[in-house]
Formats: C-alpha cells, sequence, structure tokens
C-alpha cells in the first residue's frame, strides 16, 4: 500500500512538472543570417506554447491567397497540377523578414521561383515573442496547390 501511494505520488509530482514545463524550439542555425539580432538564440515559436507568439505578417494569410492565386499565373494554366510546398523566413527580433527560401518544392522550379518572389513583397512582420520579449525566429510556411488554387496551410 505505501508503494502504491509513493508511486502515485511519485508520478502526480511528475505530471505537474512536466504541465508547467515550457517547450521552445531553438533554430540551429548552419550558417549566420545577416540581419538577425541573436544568432545564437533564434527560436521556431508555436502559438500554442506558453510564452511563446509566432511571428505574423501585417497581412493575413487569406490576404496572401488571394495576392498569390491572382498573381501566378502558372496555377491558372495549369489548373490540373497538384502540389504542396513549403517557404522558410527568418523574421528577427524588430519584425524584418530575412533570407526567405524554398524548404519544400512543389515540383516546378519556375513556380517556385514566382512564389518566393510574392512571398517576400510581403514585408511587414511583427516579430515573435517570447515571454514577452521580441526574438529571432524561423518561420514555415506550408500550402498546397490543387485544381489551380494555393492554399497555406
Amino acid at each position: 500500500m505505501i508503494k502504491k501511494i509513493a508511486l502515485l505520488s511519485s508520478t502526480l509530482l511528475f505530471a505537474g512538472i512536466t504541465t508547467n514545463a515550457q517547450m521552445i524550439a531553438k533554430v540551429e542555425m548552419k550558417q549566420p543570417v545577416e540581419g538577425i539580432c541573436d544568432q545564437n538564440n533564434v527560436y521556431g515559436l508555436f502559438n500554442g506554447f506558453k510564452g511563446q507568439i509566432e511571428p505574423t505578417c501585417s497581412i493575413s494569410k487569406e490576404a496572401m491567397q488571394n495576392i498569390l492565386n491572382e498573381k501566378l499565373e502558372f496555377l491558372k494554366e495549369n489548373p490540373k497540377f497538384k502540389s504542396k510546398g513549403m517557404v522558410d523566413v527568418f523574421i528577427n527580433c524588430e519584425g524584418k523578414p530575412l533570407n526567405w527560401s524554398i524548404s519544400i518544392a512543389s515540383g516546378n522550379t519556375d513556380l517556385d521561383n514566382k512564389i518566393l518572389d510574392i512571398f517576400k513583397t510581403f514585408g511587414d512582420w511583427n516579430a515573435g515573442k517570447l515571454n514577452g520579449k521580441n526574438v529571432d525566429s524561423n518561420e514555415a510556411i506550408s500550402y498546397k496547390i490543387k485544381k489551380g488554387v494555393l492554399i497555406i496551410e
């Protein structure tokens, strides 16, 4: 009986510690990115985790989608094209987007380049926050293309 109580107490103590813990994803910088405020402290932030706020663009994802779908002639010319992709960007502690790149290609290089060019025009961002402080972060924007329409996920 005492062993059961000790085991239950230990389990509850451990559960309390893990529920109060903060999961923080630090980005391993393979090379310096010009404009990053602190190369040693770049984060992958998630709104659902305590104390974390992802960086946000001044325009909504819906507005981004509308602009992309309006400007991507490839999608209009190839309505049966189906794919997925991902664009990465670093947002520094001042909210400046840096080092845009394609992290998952769509399968069409011209389309990828055009998508990247359009994303680079979405310039005004709010920096991500960790425990109330602006921090450098990495944002991954995934999308799918189906029936001639790009949808940001």
